[in-house]
């Protein structure tokens, strides 16, 4: 008994018990098909040499491609290693407003552990309720990050820590004010020496204290990760489904790789808003190279169900607007309101922005495994 596929458009096509998924090859765009109990058993294996071939964007470098799995364990630098005493003091000055000019704000005022360590709004908002200029990322496997926020200005954790604290819209705190708001505190003075072996509190240690405690919110297990060790009982139907929608049809797998789900790369995914008043250049802001106007860093979707209203400004307030947006390629035009600054140079989208012509019951499916990617984070 065969079947015959006709378009991608007619959904899943069910013949007796049979539910077939669709796959493809890079050789030839070659068309393969599944069944729900031989993707299970190929996911589910524990063995992922036994797993479909991806279906890459031709832009990929497949050299350096490596496919989503369980997260590795963290390497702490050389320059910075890990100890028990070094963490709980990055995390007392996490949380701890004294670093802000107004005493109200710390870096878990925007990143808040009960909210997988992000913030609900679309933007934050910071010193004197300002609101800042774009959503904040969610800190949870952060160790894996590398160049670090959306526009990849900070070049590792130890870097990161004291944009927050300067920024005017955030902590709005001169860096020497908020180290002498601490210094005379005798709870701070023996943490510090118990930390780094004298009392001194300097920045380069606050930023050492504050990246050691970040590397140390780590996700725990997932259906995600249960299920690709072999427990196939793990995942529904419809997580296997949308499993092999993501790595194949879908094209996430492009960007959205690696453990960490994310290529650790700058793409513009159509969203800088280019020509209104909501513009926002992303990694331009940083290099000034017109070959970056509009290019924002690739989030992770580990917790991503957790972690809305999601892109870098916060506009999309379901996962479905998310689904619904790259399924359709970034249908909107770019005004073309050229600046002299940019050298006439315009925004331009990443090629692997394609209409993907997915199913409801597809991108139904692929939500679902999204969602598998959450688990009991780090509170």
């Amino acid at each position: 008994m065969t079947v015959k596929y006709i378009s991608y458009s007619l959904g899943l096509i069910i013949l007796g018990l049979l539910t077939f998924a669709f796959s493809s090859s890079n050789e030839g765009n070659k068309e393969s098909y599944y069944s729900y109990d031989q993707l299970r058993n190929l996911y589910g294996s524990g063995d992922q040499s036994q797993w479909p071939e991806p279906v890459l964007d031709p832009s990929v470098d497949i050299n350096t491609f490596e496919d989503i799995g369980s997260l590795p364990q963290v390497v702490f630098p050389e320059n910075n290693p890990y100890s028990k005493e070094k963490e709980n003091l990055g995390k007392t000055l996490f949380f701890d407003k004294r670093l802000s000019k107004s005493g109200e704000v710390a870096c878990a005022s925007c990143h808040d552990p009960a909210k997988a360590w992000t913030d609900p709004k679309r933007r934050s908002l910071g010193h004197d309720g300002r609101e800042g200029h774009r959503n904040a990322m969610s800190l949870v496997n952060i160790a894996f990050a590398k160049d670090l926020f959306w526009d990849g200005r900070a070049k590792s954790l130890e870097h990161q820590a004291k944009f927050p604290i300067e920024d005017p819209l955030e902590m709005n705190q001169a860096i020497e004010i908020a180290l002498d708001s601490i210094s005379n505190i005798d709870s701070y003075i023996k943490a510090f020496d118990k930390a780094f072996g004298s009392p001194e509190i300097t920045l380069e240690r606050v930023n050492k204290a504050i990246a050691t405690f970040e590397r140390t919110l780590v996700s725990g297990e997932s259906k995600f990760d249960k299920f690709i060790k072999g427990d196939q009982s793990a995942y529904t139907d419809e997580e296997v489904l949308g499993l092999h929608v993501y790595r194949t049809k879908a094209n996430c797998i492009s960007c959205h790789n690696s453990p960490y789900f994310s290529d650790n790369k700058f793409h513009n995914d159509g969203q800088s808003l280019f020509g209104t008043k909501h513009q926002d250049l992303g990694l331009f802001e940083v290099t000034k190279d017109s070959a970056d106007l509009g290019k924002f860093r690739t989030p992770t979707l580990r917790e991503i169900s957790e972690t809305g209203p999601w892109m870098h400004h916060g506009n999309f307030p379901k996962l479905k607007d998310v689904v619904d947006y790259y399924n359709l390629g970034n249908p909107a035009p770019i005004q073309k309101r050229i600046k002299s600054t940019y050298k006439g140079s315009l925004p331009k989208n990443s090629p692997i922005l394609k209409n993907l012509n997915l199913s409801i019951e597809e991108k139904q499916a692929l939500i679902a495994f999204l969602k598998t990617l959450s688990s009991d984070y780090v509170r």
